[in-house]
């Protein structure tokens, strides 16, 4: 007898090794327009899924909402019915001038400035990515001709945060390039879990940009980041095709 989920909702014997993760449930649609065979799965809370095939590929796409507590319960509650490979697809903020909108980051390793992390193992533990899924990306994205870097993101909880303009230029300096609040939770939570992860991110606001106004544009489809989400959700897919080979 199968188990269901309690948050995301799905079950214990859906047989799907592999999970794009978006943050916003819309973007779960995005990506079932690339997939063969889209079926809608549940939508519980922040957590919506689609399962479909890409080249023949089994591929389950999951929403995990905004921030590291929800997406530590998504790659919990997922690991649990048997999910091996996690690959983040989200929107960042760029920590360098190097970056424009709709870039790509692959992120290698994330600053640890959240508050879901600590809660899991002490700071000096690293959150970094599975090497072999980083590879497929950083392939994936070259096949794609999509711009990217590869480099250090900061993930932490505080979005509009008084200190954030300065906090910015402080680890910029110290060469992290990008800004998220989900991707050092997953790398972490999923380490723990056994689990094969990785994040790409969609660059949203440039550098010593305004982050509300940035992200108000990306949710109105602006040009520049909706043509680099398409690119994103085009890497990871193309990249679990590779790990499937």
């Amino acid at each position: 007898m199968s188990v269901t989920m309690p948050h995301i909702q799905l079950p214990d014997n859906l047989g799907i090794p592999n999970v794009i993760l978006p943050g916003d449930p819309d973007r779960v649609d995005r990506v079932a327009a690339c997939l063969e065979q889209p079926e809608a799965l549940a939508f519980n809370r922040e957590y919506k899924s689609v399962r479909g095939l890409y080249h023949g590929v089994p591929v389950l796409v999951m929403s995990t909402g905004m921030g590291g507590p929800s997406t530590a319960i998504a790659v919990e509650e997922l690991a649990r019915i048997g999910v091996q490979r996690m690959l983040r697809i989200g929107s960042c903020g760029a920590l360098t001038d190097q970056l424009n909108l709709g870039d790509l980051v692959l992120v290698q390793a994330a600053v640890r400035d959240d508050g879901t992390s600590a809660g899991y193992a002490p700071l000096s533990y690293p959150a970094v990515a599975d090497l072999e899924v980083l590879t497929a990306c950083q392939r994936a994205a070259t096949a794609l001709s999509a711009f990217h870097m590869v480099g250090l993101a900061r993930s932490h909880d505080c979005l509009y945060g008084d200190n954030n303009p300065s906090l910015y230029e402080e680890w910029s300096r110290r060469g992290v390039i990008a800004s998220d609040m989900e991707t050092a939770s997953l790398f972490v939570v999923g380490r723990l879990r056994g689990v094969q992860c990785g994040s790409i991110l969609n660059v949203v606001a440039g550098f010593h940009k305004d982050v509300a106004e940035s992200v108000g544009l990306y949710q109105s489809g602006a040009e520049a980041t909706a043509a680099g989400e398409h690119r994103e959700i085009l890497t990871a897919l193309e990249a679990l095709v590779l790990l499937n080979r």
